[in-house]
């Protein structure tokens, strides 16, 4: 059901905006290190002159939330919260912490694989 002259709104559905519509028309982060347990925070207030969903992350990240949680709480998928949260990033109103990466990328031989192999076999 329509909200009488907002066709941008269904009462059973929500709002009916393409997500490609908020992000105009950007799909990719530049940030490639946000992921979903990524945890931000507001680090200034949001201002009038914002669209609506950057106002909402701001809000509702007053206390740390990960981008998981902002995606839910908001309704958006990941990919346009990740955008969004990039965008305040890079305008200095969100400060974000990630979980550290793997230190040591190198594969481990398969001397080594077969020792602890080994040892495992034989407990």
């Amino acid at each position: 059901m329509k909200h009488g002259r907002d066709s941008w709104y269904d009462d059973d559905a929500g709002p009916l905006v393409r997500p490609y519509a908020v992000t105009r028309g950007r799909t990719k982060s530049a940030r490639h290190d946000l992921n979903l347990i990524t945890l931000v925070v507001t680090r200034a207030y949001e201002n009038a002159a914002m669209e609506p969903e950057y106002i909402q992350i701001l809000r509702i990240c007053r206390f740390p939330l990960s981008i998981a949680e902002i995606s839910a709480k908001l309704g958006l998928p990941l990919s346009v919260i990740k955008i969004l949260v990039a965008d305040l990033i890079e305008e200095g109103l969100l400060i974000f912490s990630s979980p550290p990466g793997p230190m040591n990328t190198e594969t481990p031989d398969m001397k080594t694989l077969q020792a602890v192999l080994d040892g495992i076999r034989r407990l």
